[in-house]
């Protein structure tokens, strides 16, 4: 699953993108303008910016918030794939990805994760679009 992270210039702009950078996607359902609003957060910024959830916002081939909403936990990752002054695409990481991504000691995820074992990845499996 792919996804477009947008809004990040208000934040601390597209300085913290890089390639490969590991992007902790945070549910927001009280945010007043988007009950879908899922946040982006990075080690050292924190929030970095939202995934698009506007068929005007979402760079095609991706999918929006929305419908990322239900087919993953609260604090699940990504990692940045591609990046412009304006958006970046972010690969959801799959369980397998995921699984890696602790047993990698010098990943982020052990920053940005409170407790990684946690997360169900049956239901990751279950709704990973593939």
């Amino acid at each position: 699953m792919y996804i477009t992270i947008i809004a990040f210039n208000k934040f601390h702009g597209s300085k913290p993108l890089v390639l490969e950078g590991l992007v902790k996607l945070v549910k927001e359902p009280d945010n007043k303008y988007d009950a879908e609003a899922i946040a982006c957060e990075m080690r050292y910024f924190g929030k970095i910016g939202y995934l698009a959830n506007s068929t005007q916002t979402v760079i095609k081939g991706c999918m929006s918030a929305g419908r990322v909403l239900d087919k993953i936990d609260d604090g699940y990752f990504a990692k940045i794939k591609f990046v412009t002054d304006h958006a970046a695409i972010a690969k959801i990481l799959t369980p397998d990805e995921f699984i890696k991504e602790i047993e990698n000691q010098e990943s982020d995820i052990h920053y940005l994760c409170e407790d990684p074992s946690g997360v169900d990845l049956e239901k990751i499996e279950k709704n990973f679009i593939k």
